[in-house]
């Protein structure tokens, strides 16, 4: 639908932006943490760009009072970031790491003192080594206790200030590389134990958010699902079930659940005539109806586009974690689909196609089937940004990816969608897991490199004025 006159974004809209634990804290072995999955993981070569480490990271585990600072000054009103677990149980469970705790709330109070919204994710892909090497970490269902005992002494320590709350991040994402393609740790190539991992994943979200609604019966939570819509390649009848499949097997399997508490019929179906699908044990699917959230979470990058793909056709592809463009290849699972290159959108040069209007088809989707409030949780553009003399960094085709973007939101709720707030990803730059610090996303450019001594220093981006401005007149200049 085209509109005369668009809806201005609601008045409390949370004009946020985020970051994760390992990809900016640095600080990995210092004050009691204990090493996470990621801390080994970086180890093993050939896993990540140049062997980049999140040992330093951008150091804002030293320097958050300056972040929050800058964040400040941008008249940011929300802020996303995660807790590292190994930093409040070393081992996992068992005895608190009192320094962790205080590091957290020392971050928070300067957010509130500086008027911005905590925004605090519990599990952002960072699991304690410890839990890994005693039972599986995710492979167990023992995860679900330790889990959900290390959300709850979250909350008691900080659900009086901190009243927006994010579960789990992007579980389609860690599942799967962690589990179907190595590129995650921890670096295994199982289907059948992926679908499993996943079960004990949703059980953990689940049993955490059941928990919540006792300590913080003021607050909202969600997961923050990494949703990529499926396009049809054509029209042709066959491509268009294959893009119904895409969207069932890598969107349904988990927002119904996180929704519904149920698996989605044609999927479960599919997968137990291969013998793949979970385990289920007595209240299991009682727990997950139990776990109902306040708001879908939504990580937004690209849509990917399908066709029909044969029983001999083709599963797995290249992911270009480069930054050469054109180097990704195609991928799918035999039977159900395969990705196809959509000619009609611009790609990143890691090959992410660049689609404002594919998020508010997303948006639309989720609030359509689910009827949940929606927080973008992540929404960037990762590029190569160059520092130029007097610390200038023009980065205008960040400042066009957003503008399109929020111009799709501001669509999205001219159309009836429910939106709390939009966090960019984000705010300085950091470590891009696979992708070293060539790949950078933040308004604020930290002189940070693979190689070599550099000193962390901070220097605003254009694109931290024009978000800034955007902020000041709540979108009103889009």
């Amino acid at each position: 639908m085209i509109h005369e006159k668009l809806k201005s974004f609601p008045k409390g809209f949370l004009w946020g932006s985020a970051s994760a634990a390992y990809q900016i804290e640095g600080a990995w072995n210092e004050d009691g943490k204990g090493v996470s999955n990621w801390d080994q993981f970086v180890r093993i070569p050939g896993k990540t760009f140049k062997a980049t480490t999140g040992d330093v990271a951008v150091d804002h585990y030293h320097r958050y009072q300056e972040d929050v600072r800058l964040m400040a000054e941008m008249g940011l009103k929300a802020y996303r970031f995660s807790v590292s677990w190994a930093r409040i149980y070393p081992k996992g469970k068992g005895e608190i790491n009192e320094k962790g705790i205080e590091f957290y709330h020392q971050l928070i109070n300067e957010l509130i003192k500086n008027k911005i919204e905590p925004i605090l994710t519990i599990y952002h892909w960072d699991l304690p080594q410890a839990l890994q090497d005693e039972y599986g970490g995710w492979e167990s269902r023992q995860i679900v206790e330790d889990f959900t005992n290390y959300a709850v002494t979250l909350y008691k320590q900080f659900g009086d200030r901190v009243k927006y709350w994010v579960s789990l991040n992007e579980q389609n994402i860690f599942t799967s590389m962690g589990y179907k393609t190595a590129q995650h740790p921890p670096g295994l190539k199982d289907e059948k134990l992926s679908y499993q991992v996943n079960h004990h994943a949703n059980l953990a979200n689940a049993s955490a958010i059941k928990e919540f609604r006792q300590y913080v019966p003021d607050g909202k939570i969600g997961p923050s699902f990494a949703y990529s819509p499926a396009y049809a390649a054509t029209s042709k009848p066959e491509d268009i079930l294959a893009a119904e499949n895409a969207e069932e097997f890598n969107s349904h399997w988990w927002m119904d659940v996180y929704a519904w508490g149920t698996y989605p019929e044609a999927a479960w179906n599919y997968l137990e005539e291969k013998g793949l699908t979970p385990k289920l044990e007595e209240g299991d699917l009682e727990l997950l109806k139990e776990g109902k959230p306040d708001f879908m979470g939504v990580n937004y990058y690209q849509t990917t586009t399908f066709e029909s793909n044969p029983l001999d056709g083709v599963s797995e592809g290249r992911m270009n974690t480069t930054g050469k463009k054109g180097t990704s290849g195609e991928r799918g699972i035999p039977g159900l689909f395969k990705t196809v290159k959509n000619e009609n959108l611009e790609r990143t040069n890691w090959d992410w196609n660049i689609d404002p209007t594919g998020l508010r088809i997303g948006l639309r989707r989720i609030t359509s089937r689910y009827q949940l409030p929606i927080l973008i949780s992540e929404n960037g553009l990762g590029e190569y940004d160059k520092l130029e003399e007097g610390d200038i960094v023009n980065d205008d085709y960040r400042i066009a990816y957003l503008q399109t973007h929020l111009k799709a939101v501001q669509e999205a709720i001219s159309d009836g969608v429910n939106m709390l707030g939009y966090c960019t990803w984000s705010f300085t730059d950091l470590l891009s897991w696979l992708n070293g610090f060539q790949k950078r996303y933040g308004f604020v450019y930290v002189n940070q490199y693979e190689e070599g001594e550099h000193d962390l220093r901070r220097i605003k981006k254009k694109s931290y004025f024009w978000y800034k401005d955007v902020i000041a007149q709540n979108g009103a200049n889009l």
